[in-house]
């Protein structure tokens, strides 16, 4: 049976499938639709350890857990020893899990030497890890990549580092900065690195379907998975691969179902981010949502065009009346 209560550290996830964190995606709104599926965890967009340190209110803003349930995992990022390090100690008043993000191939978070870049720099990349251990309160785990390029494929390597330096579990992305999001996750590599450290591993990518899910435990032998892209419309996702993990049976997520959900979304948007800005912030999500539904094209630009909630709310519940 693959579906499990996974341990990380001291605490115990009530399973193993988690949400992983996704910049402009992972917000409190997005997190408490999830949370309704059952996620095993969630996580936080990334925060900037730089940000905390400095306190920058949009970067404190992140951190808004209000209303969640438990547990939730906080992404932090950085180079910068002493502010990765004081992150820690701050975050981990507030969550139940510290993230470590050294996989984000984004140009802005690279270009300052953050994010996957660091898996270029082991010993930097192993003192940030010890500080981020020794100064939080909670479980510290990292994420990364199978490596920066076809050149510089050290997931392995970096993996036993952040085993040695503290950390309790490792998730790791089966493509390389390089390749972004394109062609196809190496679950190989994710099989491979599974077997040389003790701590749990958790598999990322290209995890699209309960059926994805299941080839993953089987192929990989990872302790958990994290799904991202496929989580964004379809919060559902969670619920679809636990019941198809214990009883193989897919379930449906019926037309109303889905209309309360994405109701629900806008309003709790609306309610973090303001209106003007939730609506913005919701596009991208709408679009997804009604992907491959009858009509999806003509009804996603004319909601790309809209900026009320009333708007949307009549626009959305219109759209579903006619399907």
């Amino acid at each position: 049976m693959y579906l499990k209560k996974l341990k990380i550290g001291n605490v115990t996830l009530e399973n193993n499938i988690l949400l992983a964190p996704m910049a402009g995606i992972t917000n409190l709104p997005f997190r408490l639709i999830c949370e309704k599926f059952n996620p095993g965890l969630v996580c936080t967009e990334m925060v900037s350890s730089k940000g905390l340190l400095y306190n920058d209110k949009k970067t404190e803003k992140l951190l808004n857990m209000k209303n969640e349930k438990r547990p939730v995992a906080v992404q932090i990022f950085g180079n910068d020893i002493e502010a990765m390090a004081y992150s820690a100690k701050k975050v981990s008043k507030i969550a139940n899990l510290i993230d470590i993000n050294m996989g984000c191939p984004a140009p802005k978070v690279v270009k300052n030497g953050d994010g996957s870049k660091l898996m270029l720099d082991i010993e930097l990349s192993r003192k940030i890890i010890q500080a981020v251990v020794e100064n939080s309160s909670v479980p510290v785990t990292v994420k990364i990549r199978k490596g920066w390029d076809k050149e510089h494929i050290n997931c392995i390597e970096f993996a036993k580092m952040a085993e040695q330096a503290g950390a309790c579990a490792i998730t790791i992305h089966g493509r390389t900065r390089d390749e972004f999001y394109s062609g196809t996750a190496d679950w190989e590599i994710i099989k491979k690195l599974k077997q040389e450290v003790s701590i749990p591993v958790i598999g990322n990518g290209d995890i699209k379907s309960p059926q994805d899910a299941l080839k993953m435990f089987e192929y990989a032998g990872v302790d958990g998975i994290m799904i991202g892209r496929a989580a964004i419309g379809n919060p559902w996702i969670f619920m679809q691969i636990q019941e198809y993990l214990k009883n193989g049976k897919m379930i449906e997520i019926s037309n109303e179902k889905r209309l309360k959900i994405i109701l629900e979304h806008i309003n709790l948007q609306v309610e973090e981010l303001g209106e003007n800005t939730g609506i913005k912030e919701m596009r991208k999500h709408m679009t997804y949502y009604i992907k491959g539904l009858k009509d999806s094209s003509a009804i996603r630009q004319k909601i790309n065009t809209i900026e009320t909630k009333n708007e949307l709310v009549d626009c959305i519940t219109e759209y579903f009346k006619n399907i």
